[in-house]
């Protein structure tokens, strides 16, 4: 199995945010296998020289199988106000899921399912050794209803038996009832292998980045009674798990996800990522499949499921209570704690209960936000305050003990205890901030509410906005071939935000320090190249959050921070009786004395 592969870009963009807060801080003070069952399970064969899903003659199986083999099906519709599915009775098979609601970014319908790119194959073993596909039979279709809810019965006769699928549709859901039942097949099945569901879907492109539609596409499932994991970014990847009681095929901002009460006995999901080995098509991003082990009762079928298909919204997804909610990509861990408690419940309650646009919603946010840290931006700032107060100090001590270095490092960290302005207290701030960038890092991509929605020169605050097109087959490498305008003002003003911070210290330059002045400009290009081809909205967000930032800093330094007060705190503290270090100073100091004195040692041989 593939190692899983993380999206570097993404990587890329965490690590420069984090890079250059850290910097600014620091600087003033991730073969297919078979899959093997335990126990009595028998193991899923995928190896290419005896493939599971061959079609084989079943003439000893099924009732004039040639016959119906040659049979070419009939479509059916079950349709409500939200979702069309139409099925032929070929193999039983969903030919095409329309969502009726949305367009994609160039006014299509939205489909998750269209011709042959879904496919849906429950894959049995005879006595004899050969294997019947359903893919292969003709199934009679029986259409009533049950109360508001539409059902459709597509059953097929297997020997004496019979399969059968039944559908049922409610009004205004996206979600589908879906059940598999067999009846009389005991005698012709051999029950010591597992029946396989075999599931395959192209994924198809509805956004105008298409890179960036494709970072968020791909297959998410749950496991083993709540756990959940994903296939990754990788040109392949697969997954192996067991017990598994759903399986979602993430297409960015919609999904199809086959759902079941009886867990699944395992699974092997794979993805391959069409649009990296194909770079010359635009039609799809990845292509899914899962083979499914399901277990006999009695040699019989008895499988309840359900069937998703629609959009990859967390309100929708949560109100099924069935842990869809882990389908949307909200973060792992704290990330994810304060995107689902805080930040989605802030941007739900601006947009929906306030009614307020979009774009303003997002400034909004940020206003909250950037409110809601600014403690921790002065106590940041009131370090760098002290620590240029304590630069002439600082700078005595390095020219007096410019010859030894320990001794230097001695003094220097005794003048910024006793003056309370040790950098790590002012590192310590912006650590805490990291959580709360990450998080809406991974907010605004995916969140589907953005989906469409425009702002000034923006018209999809999920995708880039553009206002220069290169002309046509020109392309600027991993820039793009357009030039979007959030990207460069928030590039502006983090460019801005550091000459604040940073500056005045830039005017020298340390020696063993890199070139601070080059690091100023690169962090903003590099800023400017990565958003790009990302989300609007997140653009944005940086840009508005950066000009707030940059306002609060202002305050601090000319209404709150009086540097003859600083001095005068500083003063005072240096005055005040020394505390007892505790254990780890101390023996801090003792290991910096020993360094001393063999230091000394060593000079005077």
């Amino acid at each position: 199995m593939e190692e899983k592969k993380t999206d570097w870009k993404t990587l890329l963009g965490m690590t420069l945010i984090f890079g250059i807060l850290m910097w600014t801080f620091l600087y003033n003070q991730e073969e297919t296998q078979p899959i093997e069952e335990t126990g009595t399970e028998q193991a899923i064969n995928v190896e290419d020289d005896a493939p599971i899903a061959t079609a084989v003659d079943t003439t000893a199986v099924v009732t004039d199988s040639t016959q119906q083999a040659a049979q070419v099906g009939k479509q059916v519709t079950l349709s409500n106000d939200l979702l069309e599915l139409k099925f032929n009775t070929k193999g039983a098979i969903i030919e095409t899921a329309l969502l009726k609601k949305f367009k994609t970014f160039d006014s299509l319908p939205v489909y998750l399912a269209k011709e042959n790119d879904h496919s849906f194959d429950l894959i049995l073993k005879a006595k004899d050794g050969r294997e019947i596909h359903t893919k292969d039979l003709v199934f009679n279709a029986t259409e009533s209803t049950n109360g508001s809810n539409k059902v459709l019965a597509l059953t097929a006769p297997v020997g004496s038996g019979s399969i059968e699928y039944r559908f049922e549709m409610e009004p205004n859901n996206y979600m589908l009832d879906f059940n598999i039942r067999t009846q009389g097949i005991a005698g012709l099945v051999n029950t010591s292998e597992n029946p396989v569901i075999d599931w395959t879907m192209k994924a198809y492109r509805r956004s105008k980045s298409m890179t960036n539609e494709n970072r968020y596409t791909e297959i998410k499932f749950e496991y083993d009674g709540g756990s959940d994991d994903y296939t990754g970014q990788g040109d392949t990847a697969d997954e192996e798990a067991e017990s598994i009681t759903y399986v979602a095929y993430k297409q960015h901002f919609f999904s199809s996800i086959l759902l079941t009460d009886t867990p699944f006995v395992s699974g092997l999901m794979e993805s391959t990522n069409i649009e990296e080995i194909n770079e010359e098509q635009d039609e799809f991003t990845k292509e899914f499949e899962s083979k499914l082990l399901l277990e006999y009762s009695g040699g019989e079928l008895a499988y309840n499921m359900d069937w998703y298909f629609g959009p990859t919204d967390f309100d929708i997804l949560d109100g099924y209570d069935r842990n869809l909610d882990e389908v949307v990509d909200l973060g792992w861990g704290i990330f994810g704690w304060i995107n689902e408690f805080a930040i989605r419940p802030l941007f739900t309650f601006l947009t929906v209960k306030l009614g307020i646009a979009f774009g303003i919603a997002i400034i909004l946010l940020t206003i909250c936000v950037r409110l809601v840290l600014s403690p921790v931006l002065y106590k940041s700032y009131l370090t760098q305050a002290k620590m240029k107060v304590l630069r002439p100090e600082l700078n005595r001590i390095a020219e007096k003990y410019k010859d030894n270095a320990m001794k230097k490092q001695q003094e220097t960290m005794k003048v910024q205890s006793e003056a309370g302005a040790s950098p790590l207290s002012g590192c310590l701030p912006a650590l805490l901030q990291m959580p709360v960038f990450f998080a809406l890092f991974k907010f605004f991509p995916t969140a589907f509410d953005l989906r469409q929605k425009s702002f000034l020169w923006a018209d999809d605050l999920s995708s880039y906005d553009t206002i220069y097109k290169f002309p046509e087959g020109f392309e600027i490498p991993f820039y793009g071939d357009h030039v979007s305008l959030f990207p460069i003002l928030a590039s502006i003003s983090i460019f801005f935000y550091m000459q604040m911070t940073t500056g005045q210290s830039m005017q020298t330059t340390q020696p063993g320090m890199p070139n601070m002045k080059f690091i100023m400009y690169l962090s903003p290009l590099f800023m400017l190249v990565f958003f790009n081809n990302y989300a609007s909205g997140l653009s944005l967000y940086y840009f508005v959050s950066n000009l707030i930032t940059i306002g609060i800093m202002l305050v601090i330094k000319n209404f709150i921070i009086d540097k003859d007060r600083v001095l005068a705190k500083i003063e005072k503290a240096k005055a005040k009786p020394k505390k007892k270090k505790g254990r780890f100073a101390s023996k801090m100091a003792e290991i910096m004395e020993q360094a001393q004195a063999q230091q000394e040692a060593q000079k005077k041989k």
